[in-house]
C-alpha cells in the first residue's frame, strides 16, 4: 500500500502514513488530523525518468503537500539518482522501496529483491546522494525484514555508511489506532510509526479518533471536489472511511452509488453533511 510523519509528544516518537493508492487529495487530508510526514505511492522510477505523461499520472503536488518524500522503484543507482533529481524542488527526499513483494516488481528488479542485494542498495544510495548534494534532502530506503535478522542488520548497516540513515527506525503493520501507534512505539523503541490500511479507514486516527468524524468526510468532500478528484477514486475512499460509520445494510447501498451526485444526496439524507 501508501505513508507519514507526526511527533508524539507522549511518548517521543513520530507518526507516519503510508499509503499507495492516495495521492494529493487524500494527502492534503491526512495533514489535518496530525499526520506530519507523506510518502507518495511507489513510482517505477524508469518510466517517471523517461516520460512526461508518466510524470503528470504519477506525480502531483502543491506547495501545502509538505514535508513529502517520494518513494521509488528502481533497479540501479543511475536510475534511482535521475529519479532523486526530478523531484528535488518539489520535495523533501526520496525512499527507495526495498520492501515491495508482488511477484512483478520482483521479476523486474524492483522492491524485496532488493534486501538480498546490500552491495546494490549501497550504491544506490550513494549514487543518488551524491547527485543530489543538499544536505536537507534525505535518502531512507524500505525494507523487508529477513528471516535471518543478521542479514537485516548488515543491510542497514551498510545504508547507514551510505549516509542512508542515521538511524532513524520506522515501524510499519497492522497500525490501526492511536493505541496500536502507543504500544508499538513502546515495544520496539523505534523512532517512528507508519500507517497504511488504519488511515485509509479512519484519516483522523492520528488525532485521536476511533472512528472518523464527519467533520473529515466533509473536508475530504471540500477537498476532493476542488481538486477535481476522480469519482472512483473519490467514492472508494468514503467507502472505508464509513466502514465503521454505517450500519452493514447502510454500506451496501452506499457502496453501490455510481455518481458523486447520488452520494452527496446520501450524505445529506443520512448523516446530515
Amino acid at each position: 500500500m501508501l505513508i507519514l510523519i507526526k511527533h508524539l509528544t507522549e511518548f517521543g516518537k513520530e507518526m507516519i502514513i503510508k499509503k499507495l493508492i492516495v495521492w494529493l487529495a487524500f494527502r492534503k487530508l491526512v495533514r489535518q488530523y496530525e499526520c506530519d510526514l507523506a510518502f507518495t505511492p511507489m513510482i517505477i522510477s524508469d518510466s517517471f525518468i523517461k516520460s512526461l505523461k508518466a510524470r503528470d499520472s504519477d506525480f502531483t503536488t502543491c506547495k501545502e503537500d509538505r514535508p513529502l518524500i517520494v518513494q521509488f522503484a528502481a533497479k540501479n543507482g543511475k536510475e534511482f539518482a535521475d529519479a532523486a533529481e526530478i523531484v528535488v524542488p518539489y520535495s523533501d527526499g526520496v525512499d527507495l522501496n526495498c520492501g515491495c513483494p508482488q511477484r512483478w516488481a520482483m521479476a523486474e528488479g524492483y522492491g524485496a529483491c532488493l534486501i538480498k542485494k546490500p552491495e546494490l542498495v549501497k550504491d544506490m544510495v550513494n549514487q543518488a546522494k551524491s547527485r543530489v548534494n543538499n544536505e536537507d534532502f534525505t535518502v531512507s530506503i524500505k525494507i523487508r525484514i529477513h528471516n535471518d535478522i543478521r542479514e537485516t542488520v548488515d543491510m542497514c548497516q551498510k545504508a547507514e555508511k551510505a549516509d542512508s540513515l542515521q538511524c532513524p527506525v520506522i515501524a510499519n503493520g497492522d497500525i490501526n489506532s492511536l493505541e496500536d501507534v502507543q504500544r508499538i512505539a513502546e515495544l520496539t523503541g523505534v523512532n517512528g510509526v507508519m500507517a497504511a490500511r488504519g488511515i485509509l479507514q479512519n484519516p483522523a486516527m492520528y488525532s485521536g479518533y476511533d472512528n472518523t468524524p464527519l467533520d473529515c468526510v466533509q473536508k475530504w468532500l471540500d477537498i476532493s471536489t476542488s481538486l477535481g478528484t476522480h469519482y472512483r477514486c473519490f467514492h472508494n475512499h468514503l467507502i472505508y472511511m464509513l466502514e465503521r460509520v454505517l450500519p452493514r445494510a447502510e454500506r451496501r447501498i452506499f457502496n453501490a452509488l455510481v455518481s458523486s451526485s447520488a452520494v452527496m444526496d446520501y450524505l445529506k439524507e443520512h448523516l446530515g453533511i
